[in-house]
């Protein structure tokens, strides 16, 4: 067999490589990722730079210290830094913050006592809520002010249009007008807006429970969590007659219901059609996060009412810009409530609107590559000798799910997850992908899912029980498939099998 064309990318490493905006970074081994897990002293001196809500970034460290000598602040306190005034009264009337700075910047300031835990609880709610100030900006600022001497060089469309060539690629894709797209900063505060809005329009009609269908991203639950005293749980969305008998008791109580299609990293899918008729039976609100289907693959327009959609992953291609949408459905009676929903988005700063819109042109022939390099991997999977299951969107279980909102024969999903019956050290240490956080990359990106998003779950037997009861394996392998050269692809999972060959 030929030499792989993909090679070892060092800990520490921004993917993609060289750029300051990345949003994933390398963990080539599953030590790394325990070590970053464990936050060892080597490991944080190795990773400057990681997803952008987990990990301050470089630049957001250097302006914070720059704000501090200007304005200064005693060390006593942390310097936070948030994309907006509204923001700062936000957190700061969450956590009872008074410690009031008098600045003159076009962004938010709150001062943390240092040593105590209000400043994790701080920066967690930042994290959930993605009100982060914009590396971009943090770059141009501190260019002008002189601590920075160069910028980092990337293509970007002319400032004047790129607004609408955003806001217009996403109103077609999803068939909607553009009026009924709001922009991000984040995928997580385009979730964070639109549940503010519901929680707003339905407490008065005494909705006041949250529905999550499904084992939802992490923040998105922390995000329900925080803003619902009354939520209920469905984690398995195969059978929905448990959500039925539910709603026949309290249907015209619940607020939304909140799923992602497909979900991640399992890769199911409800029921549409029933799901669609519970939610008119009751009159209520369906929120899909369309991230992983992404409106290239399927038609989700006459079954949800609110779309969201991180454009970091898919839209962006390249895992270098930080952004989020939320798209209204012109066919349900929410439509008409925009401003509720578009209100509490934070304000995109202009050069991550220039990035994205000159990455998001190619939005639709990047999923088409992706989604057939996918179909065609995953029957390659299927006769590998070290793949123990397979999940992906047309997996038999969730056919019908997923077909029904189907746009052709090659709308597959970009993401597989995969269990081996090897080791899974192993198998992850020796891949020479890239390996990080984040998906919907053109370049192939694997990701140990529980490993990161739920590590404290591994830690305790109570945890691993709870793993095992929802059906997500720990050794689990989530690959989001890139547009390189299928073989290329295909040959590097073949070089592994050498590990186990007698």
């Amino acid at each position: 067999m030929k030499d792989s064309v993909f090679t070892h990318i060092p800990c520490g490493e921004t993917l993609p490589i060289n750029n300051i905006h990345a949003v994933s970074v390398s963990m080539p081994s599953l030590q790394d990722v325990i070590d970053y897990e464990e936050q060892t002293p080597e490991i944080l001196e190795k990773i400057k730079s990681a997803y952008p809500r987990f990990v301050l970034h470089p630049y957001l460290k250097l302006l914070a210290n720059y704000i501090k000598e200007k304005y200064k602040v005693s060390n006593n306190y942390e310097v936070v830094l948030l994309s907006s005034q509204e923001a700062v009264k936000i957190v700061s009337s969450k956590y009872f913050i008074h410690n009031k700075i008098d600045i003159e910047e076009p962004f938010g300031v709150i001062l943390v006592l240092r040593g105590t835990t209000q400043l994790q609880k701080v920066l967690t709610f930042i994290q959930h809520v993605g009100c982060n100030l914009s590396s971009r900006f943090a770059q141009d600022y501190l260019f002008e002010v002189g601590v920075l001497k160069h910028k980092h060089q990337e293509e970007l469309e002319k400032e004047e249009i790129s607004l609408e060539i955003i806001k217009k690629t996403l109103a077609q894709a999803y068939n909607q007008p553009i009026s009924n797209v709001g922009l991000a900063p984040s995928g997580m505060n385009a979730i964070y807006s639109v549940i503010r809005g519901l929680k707003k329009i339905q407490e008065k009609n005494n909705r006041t429970i949250l529905v999550q269908l499904g084992w939802l991203y992490l923040d998105t639950m922390n995000i329900v969590e925080h803003h619902y005293n009354r939520t209920k749980k469905f984690l398995d969305i195969s059978n929905l007659d448990k959500l039925e008998n539910y709603l026949e008791e309290y249907g015209l109580n619940v607020s939304a219901i909140i799923t992602e299609i497909p979900t991640n990293p399992l890769l199911q899918s409800v029921d549409l059609v029933k799901l669609r008729s519970l939610c008119d039976k009751y009159n209520i609100p369906l929120v899909i996060d369309a991230t992983l289907a992404t409106p290239y693959n399927l038609n989700l327009k006459p079954y949800g009412d609110i779309f969201v959609e991180s454009l970091t992953k898919f839209a962006c291609g390249n895992a270098d810009v930080l952004m989020g949408a939320v798209i209204l459905n012109e066919n349900f009676k929410i439509s008409h409530m925009q401003g509720e929903f578009f209100k509490h988005l934070e304000m995109v700063y202009i050069k991550d609107i220039q990035r994205l819109a000159y990455e998001i042109k190619d939005y639709k022939s990047r999923v088409k590559k992706i989604s057939a390099n996918t179909k065609k991997l995953v029957e390659f999977f299927k006769t590998c000798s070290y793949i123990d299951k397979i999940y992906y969107c047309l997996s038999s279980e969730n056919e019908k799910n997923y077909k029904v909102a189907m746009i052709d024969e090659e709308s597959y999903s970009g993401l597989i997850s995969v269990t081996f019956n090897k080791d899974f050290k192993t198998i992850y240490d020796n891949l020479n992908f890239a390996k990080g956080p984040s998906l919907g990359t053109e370049f192939t990106l694997l990701m140990p899912y529980v490993y990161l998003a739920h590590y404290d779950y591994i830690q305790t037997t109570k945890g691993r029980e709870f793993l095992k009861q929802i059906g997500l394996p720990i050794d689990l392998l989530r690959i989001s498939v890139g547009i390189e050269n299928l073989d290329e692809i295909i040959n590097e999972f073949k070089r592994v099998e050498k590990y186990f060959s007698t």
